[in-house]
């Protein structure tokens, strides 16, 4: 880890303990799992730690790297042997404040979240997670940090310690104070520009973001943290809805793991919520996403099947579909209507998106652009 993002770190633990970064609420701690310094530097070590994977070549910030938006920028994740899942990998920024965890919310906390994808196979694919121990409990750095911890060496350290560690410093990843937050909480008029300031009336209005994606009075997190079926992946198992779940509830019931089930089956994949619910009223629904740092987080949606802001406007602008000629699915989730936007005001939606990029990603949008303006060219 270089000084740089151990800075990050720092000034993120500190605000963490102190106040919230502008726009964003206290980040909620569990008492079980409490903030410390060391806690938080051990927790950083094992996030960047690729041994953890068959190869020795994945670890966590593979598919959540600082650089990308704690995402990857693909349109769902690589693990080890370039192996590919069905999901496009969320953000870790602000994840802290999820009520649920994963596109669609099977684990209810960081915690949780953090020791499924070592023993999926097309992400870190260990077979257990004695592999993971044997380095905690030999390696000399690490048995020193989880002395000081957590009490504890040798056999008595426990993938939950690890998974807490990993928590602790994911809680720390926590990104307010853009220029919306500037302008909303912080009586900064001057901080969106006239296209942002009709962009954020859309927003709130006419194109109904605001339903789902939600603005409090003193915070916004952007999200209803509930579970929704917009239409994506819909043509996937189009007329096969009924088949797809029974299917899967078949294999479920039987003993199969739902986060490799719905990581290595597509159709699966696209059951979303009823996978962990199985409820019939939540196939194809999945969890609403933060939209802070959204123009650096890209590709869009839970397959990654969005590569941009526009894409995504005019997917809602068209009511749930790419093209208007596109079938929907029986099982969108009723506020998903056309908005009848026009081109200009569809532009500036996706500019006022673009003022919910943190100060501390706006370098990522300069050197997206670069590489698009080089890629165009070639």
């Amino acid at each position: 880890m270089n000084r740089m993002f151990s800075a990050f770190v720092l000034v993120s633990f500190v605000t963490l303990a102190n106040a919230a970064p502008l726009g964003l609420p206290e980040v909620p701690i569990p008492p079980d799992n409490p903030q410390t310094d060391d806690k938080i530097k051990l927790g950083d070590k094992l996030f960047h730690d690729t041994r953890f994977s068959t190869t020795g070549e994945v670890s966590c910030s593979t598919c959540h790297a600082r650089e990308k938006g704690f995402t990857d920028n693909l349109r769902v994740s690589e693990g080890i042997n370039k192996l590919t899942g069905t999901r496009n990998a969320p953000t870790v920024i602000n994840s802290a404040y999820n009520m649920t965890q994963f596109w669609d919310g099977r684990e209810p906390d960081l915690e949780g979240q953090s020791k499924q994808p070592p023993l999926n196979p097309v992400e870190m694919g260990l077979a257990d997670y004695e592999p993971i121990l044997k380095i905690v409990r030999s390696d000399p750095e690490y048995t020193t940090q989880f002395k000081k911890v957590f009490g504890k060496t040798g056999n008595d350290i426990t993938i939950d310690d690890v998974a807490m560690a990993i928590a602790a410093f994911e809680r720390t990843i926590i990104s307010g104070d853009s220029p919306f937050d500037r302008y909303q909480y912080g009586g900064e008029a001057g901080a969106l520009n006239d296209s942002q300031l009709r962009g954020l009336q859309l927003f709130t209005g006419k194109g109904r973001c605001v339903s789902c994606h939600r603005i409090e009075q003193t915070t916004a997190l952007f999200t209803d943290h509930r579970f929704h079926n917009i239409g994506v992946g819909f043509k996937l198992v189009r007329g096969k809805e009924a088949a797809t779940a029974a299917e899967f509830l078949k294999e479920k019931h039987a003993g199969a793991d739902v986060d490799i089930t719905v990581l290595t089956q597509e159709n699966m994949s696209e059951l979303g919520r009823f996978a962990v619910t199985e409820n019939g009223t939540q196939v194809g629904a999945f969890k609403t996403p933060t939209l802070r740092n959204i123009e650096v987080t890209r590709p869009y949606m839970h397959d990654g099947s969005l590569e941009t802001l526009e894409d995504v406007i005019t997917f809602y602008n068209n009511g749930g579909r790419l093209q208007e000629e596109d079938p929907l699915s029986p099982f969108m989730s009723g506020g998903i209507k056309p908005l009848d936007l026009t081109n200009d005001e569809q532009a500036d939606l996706v500019n006022f998106l673009k003022a919910l990029t943190s100060p501390e990603y706006q370098h990522q949008v300069a050197i997206t652009a670069a590489r698009e303006t080089s890629h165009a060219k070639n």
